[in-house]
């Protein structure tokens, strides 16, 4: 109740929260919601802009790109989660352990965060997708076991933190072993801090799958996503708007929207944060 309060109050963090669940049942809907068959080909209304039958215009090679931007929204959504459930997975194990044990492990564990963010998430996402064949499994893959080393950092910083308190040595003086201390005693005292950056860290897989199917090495057409249609507007510039108009607008307010959600439960979460 006193986070609710508190968030309920942040009109930018509420926008943000309206974004996201506006996208997200967007993306559950997108049968009842899609006006035409997102693959539906018709060479006789190509780069057609918007009208009363094709509210967002159409491609290049006639489909409807509302009908694609609706599905493609499901493609958002998925790479979104599943990346960041990988990366949050690997980042929480590894922290823990981190944190927790300290000493030489703690030192194995960083130095190979260390490596790690020496190289560029990008350039490393782009060079290991060269060696693989470019599908969304492979791209929420990709994303989710190169994100992990912020969320290791966190969850490591939380527990030498919380392993000194005095709930935990009282835990470990009744005998609980060093797993139940782990996950029945830090871990869900440190998930406030793991839920803020698993939301940022939706809005950065949204983007970074998006740059890839921009490339034409992410999600591979007919399936429609934001960024393939984005590359089709890049052909097209000059004479079909819409194609980047629309889908760089869908992309700005998803992630947008999932970074004002984040501050909101930052800000909510740690009184001291707020303005």
């Amino acid at each position: 109740m006193d986070f609710w309060t508190r968030f309920k109050k942040n009109k930018l963090a509420l926008g943000g929260s309206f974004i996201v669940v506006l996208f997200f049942v967007v993306s559950i809907f997108a049968p009842l919601l899609s006006p035409h068959d997102p693959g539906e080909i018709n060479l006789q209304n190509v780069l057609a802009p918007p009208s009363a039958d094709n509210p967002l215009g159409t491609d290049e090679l006639g489909r409807d790109v509302l009908s694609r931007m609706v599905w493609g929204s499901r493609i958002s959504l998925k790479v979104g989660f599943a990346s960041t459930g990988i990366a949050i997975l690997i980042g929480i194990v590894l922290g823990a352990v981190a944190g927790y044990y300290g000493g030489w492990v703690d030192s194995f564990i960083m130095r190979a965060v260390d490596i790690m963010l020496c190289f560029p998430t990008f350039f490393l996402i782009l060079a290991v997708i060269a060696f693989l064949e470019p599908s969304i499994w492979n791209i929420m893959a990709i994303i989710g076991l190169t994100g992990w080393m912020g969320i290791t950092r966190l969850v490591r910083a939380d527990f030498i933190s919380l392993k000194e308190r005095e709930f935990v040595q009282a835990a470990r003086a009744i005998g609980a072993g060093d797993m139940r201390i782990i996950f029945i005693h830090i871990l869900p005292n440190a998930m406030a801090s793991i839920l803020v950056a698993a939301t940022f860290g939706i809005a950065g897989a949204i983007l970074t799958e998006s740059a890839l199917s921009f490339l034409g090495i992410g999600v591979q057409p007919p399936t429609p996503s934001w960024g393939n249609i984005l590359t089709a507007g890049k052909d097209n510039i000059d004479i079909a708007w819409w194609l980047s108009f629309f889908p760089g607008l869908a992309i700005l307010l998803t992630v947008l929207g999932y970074n004002l959600l984040g501050e909101g439960i930052r800000d909510s979460l740690d009184p001291r944060l707020r303005g």
